[in-house]
């Protein structure tokens, strides 16, 4: 099998791993965080054990990118080890590891959080979450945010696990929506300090300065943790800009790659990342990487724990060896999650219908299933006074939808659903 993803390849595997949050002991964190973010010290070290007995070598991203683009012969697979979001884990029992081995890696750091006592958002909802659940509490939706229900719902009847139901919802909900709910259920929950999760602390820039004394890389991944396909360009521009302007700044490194919060990335999101000097920018699309392919849509494989744990409950290699290898994809056991994603612009007023910037070869019989929405057809000369819509017209098609939870659907086929 991994002959099989070597041919289809190109010639060598460009393996690419993601990690969150290394932690000391995995069975404790894992009752207050995101399980799939966490991934125990010990089990990270026998990944990179396994990765050096498998044949691969453990390389950095721009190994990676010269070895895509034909500027350097692989003489093995490439294994990258990558971390998203600067969480002080990975300074303290993630960094050591690697120092020791001798294994290159690049940590993403969203800017704003780097230096504070900010939780991210996905970690603060977790933790509402399960105050919600813990409390018996049930909410109210007419004096909470709208999208709220859409949330809450799918959790307090059964139908997904909080982390399904979170990861689901901040895909399709701009930073904003999160924010406001999260104030509603704090207050609607008492306040108070119990209400912020201890855990999911962020790395200070002494820690990254440290880190980066010793060789290891840094790129950008916005200021805010802001997934962007959801946000107007000027705030994708702002987000990528000044998230690379501050590492740059802080850290004295140039910055080159990115990473896409929640993998999600638009052609865009793109075009900003070459206009601004990045020479990369990763998803978490669970596929292979071809040599040739495009280095603003490097596949990452996302790892936790659990995908190491055999039958027994302890670690297998044989399984850890098979992720690696890409046997159930092969197998067709598993399905990856696309990242590229059509761009929706906010609406800067409320009620104004949501503008959704369709590439031009999608067919308008196929966009028009999914009613009431109006297609308008720019790929002619002409006049667009919106700014959100005028960068992003030019042989396109713009969907209008009356709702947010319908544009979506109006981008994609029916049977592309």
């Amino acid at each position: 099998m991994a002959a099989y993803r070597r041919s289809q390849s190109g010639g060598r595997r460009i393996l690419i791993v993601s990690y969150h949050r290394v932690v000391s002991d995995f069975t404790g964190e894992l009752q207050r965080s995101i399980p799939g973010l966490l991934i125990s010290q010990e089990t990270f070290r026998r990944h990179l054990e396994q990765a050096h007995a498998a044949g691969f070598e453990l390389a950095s991203i721009g190994d990676a990118v010269d070895v895509m683009e034909g500027r350097r012969a692989a003489k093995k697979d490439l294994f990258v080890v990558t971390f998203d979001d600067g969480y002080r884990d990975v300074y303290r029992y993630a960094y050591p590891v690697l120092k020791q081995m001798g294994v290159p890696a690049i940590t993403y750091l969203p800017t704003a959080f780097i230096n504070t006592d900010k939780r991210f958002n996905h970690d603060r909802l977790f933790h509402l979450l399960r105050c919600v659940q813990e409390r018996r509490f049930r909410p109210d939706y007419s004096t909470m945010p709208g999208p709220s229900v859409q949330l809450l719902g799918p959790i307090l009847s059964g139908q997904k696990t909080t982390s399904a139901a979170l990861d689901d919802f901040i895909g399709e909900h701009p930073t904003r929506v999160l924010t406001g709910i999260i104030d509603a259920l704090e207050q609607r929950l008492g306040g108070g300090s119990d209400l912020l999760p201890e855990q999911g602390d962020v790395m200070n820039w002494d820690e990254v300065r440290q880190m980066a004394r010793d060789g290891f890389e840094f790129g950008a991944h916005t200021l805010g943790h802001t997934v962007l396909t959801l946000e107007p360009t000027a705030v994708v521009e702002k987000e990528i800009v000044e998230s690379k302007q501050t590492i740059e700044r802080e850290v004295g490194v140039q910055v080159k790659d990115f990473a896409y919060c929640n993998g999600w990335y638009s052609d865009e999101m793109i075009r900003v990342l070459k206009q601004n000097g990045f020479r990369s920018g990763v998803t978490t699309e669970d596929l292979p990487n071809r040599v040739g392919g495009d280095p603003f849509a490097l596949k990452r494989k996302v790892m936790w724990e659990n995908f190491s744990l055999g039958m027994m409950g302890d670690y297998s290699s044989s399984l850890t060896v098979c992720q690696f290898d890409d046997c159930f994809g092969v197998l067709g056991m598993s399905h990856p999650v696309l990242g590229h994603r059509p761009h929706i612009l906010s609406p800067a007023v409320s009620g104004a219908p949501n503008i959704l910037v369709q590439e031009a070869a999608a067919a308008e019989v196929a966009l028009a299933k999914a009613t009431p929405v109006e297609v308008v057809d720019v790929t002619a000369p002409v006049i667009v006074t919106d700014p959100r819509v005028a960068a992003a017209v030019t042989g396109a098609q713009v969907v209008v939808a009356p709702n947010v939870a319908l544009a979506p659907e109006a981008a994609q086929p029916e049977e592309l659903q």
